[in-house]
């Protein structure tokens, strides 16, 4: 009788290996980054992203969203590899010019009643521009402005006014006849919208004799 496992002649007996029955284990690893890439773009639709403020991190469901490669645009958002975009809590803006001359006003000055400035002290993001003396937003928010414009040997009351988009928002005055310098001074927090404009206007009188030491500053409070 044949031995069991063995053939007639005696000789061992194998079973045929069926093409694809077992193979080698395979490197997993692209198919974890496809997996994990996918499910990020379905958890938004599955839980919603919790954003609380632009200083505290993205939470999904209880999972903090960390972007490695960011890239702030000029809206201050961050876009990583994956595609997702995230408004940047560290996007800065702020400036501060002064007037470091005592140069009678010039003829655009006389015409359009700005108060130039021809020093920059502070430009964090380059929102100020120094020849119109402009401030234009970059992104919509809440910002502080603040001006202190000196009238020099001037026995003239001077009226200073914070325009927004063309329109007087805050005003200013000096107007004391007993002293050589003076200054009109006051400050605000003003809601913009991106690509709003603020400057200082001269109102009433005139900065004959200059203005020297005269500053005007602003900053991003917070985005919104």
């Amino acid at each position: 009788m044949p031995t069991p496992g063995r053939g007639p002649s005696g000789r061992q007996l194998t079973m045929p290996r069926r093409r694809g029955a077992l193979r080698e284990p395979a490197d997993y690893s692209s198919c974890l980054g496809a997996a994990l890439a996918l499910l990020l773009l379905l958890l938004p639709a599955c839980h919603p992203v919790r954003a609380q403020n632009d200083t505290e991190p993205i939470v999904l469901e209880g999972k903090c969203l960390v972007v490695c490669d960011s890239s702030p645009s000029a809206d201050g958002a961050v876009t990583s590899s994956l595609g997702i975009s995230v408004r940047s809590g560290s996007a800065k803006v702020a400036f501060s010019a002064t007037r470091s001359t005592n140069h009678e006003p010039s003829e655009m000055s006389n015409r359009t009643m700005t108060i130039y400035f021809d020093q920059v002290l502070v430009n964090i993001g380059n929102h100020f521009d120094l020849a119109s003396s402009i401030f234009v937003a970059p992104r919509k928010g809440i910002y502080s402005f603040s001006f202190h414009v000196v009238k020099v040997y001037n026995r003239q009351t001077i009226q200073v006014s914070l325009m927004q988009n063309g329109y007087p928002v805050i005003s200013a005055f000096a107007g004391d006849q007993d002293v050589t310098r003076e200054a009109a001074s006051n400050g605000v927090l003003l809601l913009m919208e991106r690509e709003d404009k603020v400057h200082l206007k001269l109102e009433r009188g005139n900065l004959m004799g200059g203005w020297k030491y005269s500053t005007f500053s602003g900053f991003l409070v917070f985005p919104l």
